[in-house]
């Protein structure tokens, strides 16, 4: 899932899963329909599963924040308005792209984005995050779904795999080895795969089972 950041319209996950889901309905058309959302874009993804069930046949939600920090979220605008700046700077940004596993291929083009996005697009998009919980009817969702973590990533988003494993009785949950938040970008190749295995033989990619 790949989120529109840019637009002219404050940003909210219900709206652009929304968006996305009429989406799918009007291109799908009796296809097979896979989604697989990192970080931000797997909160999204798990949003349109719980506003469409049947929509879905296949959904892998990778490294998604589900249990709220209210706390965290209020502290945001006033950290942010002494660390934005920052943003801008390239040297800063190599550090961030660094610890999101971005290469040096990508690092232009991630650049050239987030030196785009304005103060209060920024503050929307990570008070949406910070306060995504898992919806009421998630476990309606009908589809397969595979959720992922890295072992390497905080507490919180282990906690927050387990609850949405347990959250649905059609969910497998692995925790990946040697891996922070980013799989995808830190071992593409790895990942292709496992998603591969997992669609095509119901195969869960190596790592611990979430029980």
């Amino acid at each position: 899932m790949v989120p529109e950041l840019m637009s002219n319209h404050p940003f909210s996950i219900e709206q652009c899963a929304q968006h996305l889901v009429q989406l799918l309905e009007e291109k799908g058309n009796g296809k097979q329909i896979i989604v697989i959302g990192f970080s931000l874009g797997a909160q999204i993804a798990i949003q349109m599963l719980s506003i469409k069930p049947s929509l879905i046949h296949f959904s892998i939600i990778n490294s998604a924040l589900v249990i709220p920090s209210p706390t965290t979220a209020w502290m945001i605008r006033p950290l942010l308005r002494f660390s934005f700046p920052l943003i801008k700077n390239k040297t800063f940004a190599k550090l961030q792209a660094k610890t999101l596993y971005i290469d040096d291929r990508y690092f232009n083009d991630y650049y050239h984005d987030s030196s785009k996005m304005t103060y209060d697009t920024l503050i929307q998009v990570l008070q949406e995050n910070m306060t995504f919980s898992i919806p009421h009817n998630f476990h309606n969702a009908q589809g397969n779904i595979l959720i992922t973590v890295g072992n390497q990533e905080k507490k919180i988003m282990k906690k927050s795999a387990q609850a949405l494993v347990q959250s649905h009785p059609n969910a497998k949950g692995v925790i990946l080895n040697n891996i922070g938040h980013g799989v995808s970008f830190a071992q593409p190749a790895f990942f292709n795969c496992f998603v591969a295995n997992w669609i095509k033989e119901g195969q869960l990619p190596v790592g611990t089972v979430i029980q």
